[in-house]
């Protein structure tokens, strides 16, 4: 069988001990400025967690802060130990390649850790079909490089890539987003926050 989880299913043991476990809940990286962002968003807004693992610490902070919220992953491993972590939660054992994000339109989008797993024209045909998921008004927010970079990943060995800020706001802006803001957290790690124009007019019905 196909591995559609970018090598993490190999890896989800090390994963589900480390940055998947319980321990990570509140203190995880990341945390702080996922909690802020979804501080942003209108209580009980519906909000899909793209790449969402076990669903520690990310999509547990978005359930926290009282959001509607969906995830997707393609790790059978990760799916498994979401479900015991988030029980009842709606979660989907998909890649985001060919996911059929529930069939919906969403208020936001995260995908934290994710984009730049995915080859170069995914990550762009990924952006194009988030927009087309958002209703106008609404919110992406993924984490990558600020510069574009190719580097290998620390847990799965395999190659991740950063298309940059510049082609990132570029690709973006093609599909109805414009960039509100940019910022690091404690890892290290750069953050593009985004909103779809209220004039977009590609949207889905829920």
């Amino acid at each position: 069988m196909t591995d559609r989880s970018n090598g993490y299913e190999g890896a989800a043991a090390e994963f589900l001990a480390g940055r998947g476990s319980a321990r990570t809940r509140s203190k995880g990286i990341g945390v702080k400025p996922v909690r802020e962002w979804a501080r942003t968003l209108p209580r009980g807004a519906a909000v899909i967690d793209l790449g969402c693992g076990a669903g520690f610490p990310i999509t547990d902070v978005l359930v926290t802060e009282g959001l509607n919220v969906y995830a997707i992953d393609a790790s059978p491993s990760f799916i498994e130990a979401f479900r015991r972590n988030l029980p009842g939660l709606p979660v989907a054992c998909e890649a985001v390649e060919d996911s059929t994000f529930f069939n919906r339109t969403f208020d936001a989008v995260i995908a934290w850790g994710l984009i730049f797993l995915l080859p170069t024209e995914e990550q762009r045909r990924l952006i194009q079909r988030v927009a087309d998921i958002l209703v106008p008004g609404g919110r992406l927010l993924f984490t990558s490089e600020d510069k574009p970079l190719v580097w290998n990943d620390a847990m799965t060995g395999l190659e991740s890539r950063s298309l940059g800020a510049v082609e990132y706001r570029n690709q973006l802006a093609a599909a109805g987003l414009s960039v509100i803001r940019e910022y690091e957290d404690e890892g290290e790690n750069h953050y593009f926050d985004a909103l779809k124009t209220a004039d977009s007019t590609r949207v889905i019905e829920a």
